[in-house]
């Protein structure tokens, strides 16, 4: 797969190709099927198949402050894209001026100019151009007057769920990580470096791993959770994750610690992932140590049932 860093770095001789866009944060199920058709109309028509994300999110963009969770990083996006056969990975920086740009101008500098659309595949609720003011109805209107024609990619759903990243990310934040996996068709994915903190683990006997996370990262509601600690992206070691504030020993700060079950070796500096497999319970605080090891004893007990 290609990536380009904006719509400019469209390389000169660039032929007519099958363009989708969107945020595509977590690459669900629903994103799944508008990029694959993307993709499986590309190869019938024998041209090129680009997805065009954004970088920052939008939102922050055109309201500061409200970045929303991001379910996956950049690198790990790029990489769940590429697995669904997309030619060309086209990440356009979102700026203000971008934000500025009217539908019209949108179509004509983006995927006419540059990507020489010859087909459009959007979801239902696409919506483009300054202030949002463009849907599905006027980029057909556009695309007949430019040249390129659109597709309409249905809005995946099961049980009168709509699948959305809005829907994944109330998921995560309620710890409900199997509904959030089952949307995302995956596991639900933190990434982050493993850091040095206060030790207190290993002097109980259950070492943990503290992951520093990236600005913005979906954490999943205190508690804690039965899961897989990734390695070098391949490496899948059995973990029971814990969230939250340390009650038992008065703790403020919020952390995410990861006990890596059957494991002795170094992790420090690392650049690993916890996939959330299910939510055992959530924070307890103890008067004692006594009754906290015999919870933490069980934790991974049951984590070695749910995850083993």
């Amino acid at each position: 797969m290609q990536r380009w860093r904006g719509y400019e770095a469209t390389p000169g001789g660039w032929g007519r190709s099958v363009v989708t866009i969107g945020v595509f944060d977590g690459v669900h199920r629903g994103h799944q099927a508008t990029i694959g058709h993307a993709v499986a109309r590309a190869r019938e028509l024998g041209i090129g198949s680009v997805v065009v994300t954004f970088d920052p999110h939008p939102v922050e963009v055109v309201r500061p402050g409200s970045h929303p969770a991001v379910l996956t990083e950049p690198a790990r996006k790029a990489e769940l894209i590429e697995a669904l056969g997309v030619d060309v990975l086209c990440v356009v920086p979102f700026t203000a001026a971008l934000s500025r740009l009217s539908p019209e101008a949108f179509v004509h500098d983006i995927l006419v100019e540059h990507l020489h659309a010859a087909l459009v595949v959007v979801g239902d609720n696409f919506r483009f151009g300054h202030r949002a003011a463009g849907n599905v109805e006027l980029l057909e209107r556009l695309g007949r007057s430019s040249g390129f024609a659109v597709e309409h990619a249905p809005l995946v759903a099961a049980a009168g769920t709509v699948f959305s990243s809005t829907y994944i990310r109330s998921r995560v934040e309620a710890g409900d990580v199997a509904a959030a996996a089952a949307v995302l068709s995956r596991p639900h994915r933190l990434e982050g470096v493993v850091v040095l903190g206060d030790q207190r683990g290993r002097e109980l006997g259950f070492p943990t791993a503290n992951l520093r996370c990236p600005p913005h990262a979906a954490v999943p509601a205190d508690g804690v959770y039965a899961g897989w600690l990734v390695r070098g992206g391949t490496e899948r070691l059995p973990a029971a994750i814990s969230i939250g504030t340390n009650p038992t020993f008065a703790g403020r700060e919020r952390r995410v610690e990861a006990h890596v079950l059957d494991f002795s070796g170094d992790l420090y500096g690392e650049h690993v992932a916890l996939d959330f497999a299910a939510h055992l319970r959530g924070q307890i605080r103890y008067d004692a140590i006594e009754p906290l090891l015999v919870q933490m004893a069980e934790d991974v007990e049951r984590t070695r049932r749910a995850v083993g």
